[in-house]
């Protein structure tokens, strides 16, 4: 396993964004409801209940309301998790393009929700970002 970046130019310049297939959705269970780990792909705890993302396939195959189809981008660069600035710039970028963006981060890489819709504007613009094209 490589170490992780923490200096901003670098995670920038590395990010290597990925679109991963399908539909995702969010979703709120309550505490008690029975969904198998393998169907999550991100989870918190709020105080309305459980949110989730999910894909949009399950949503269906468990009759769970769904909220914000979209797309999911992992960006592949390692980020230390006290790294400063990443987050900020990723998002100001699509936001200069008009897309909002939902951010996870997990413990090796930062992961992206876009409207479904968007998703190749959002790739495009990524990898600008990463390109030094984009501010």
């Amino acid at each position: 396993m490589t170490s992780p970046i923490n200096e901003l130019n670098t995670l920038i310049q590395s990010m290597q964004p990925v679109l991963n297939d399908g539909c995702f959705v969010y979703t709120t269970v309550n505490q008690d409801h029975c969904l198998p780990l393998t169907e999550i792909i991100a989870s918190i705890r709020e105080k309305e209940g459980l949110s989730l993302i999910i894909r949009q396939q399950t949503a269906e195959k468990y009759q769970l309301p769904a909220q914000f189809p979209c797309a999911w981008i992992t960006l592949n660069v390692h980020s230390d998790l006290e790294a400063v600035g990443l987050t900020a710039a990723f998002s100001r970028a699509l936001g200069n393009a008009g897309i909002s963006c939902n951010v996870v981060a997990g413990h090796y890489h930062d992961h992206i929700f876009v409207p479904f819709e968007k998703k190749e504007l959002a790739m495009t613009t990524l990898i600008a970002l990463q390109q030094g094209k984009s501010s």
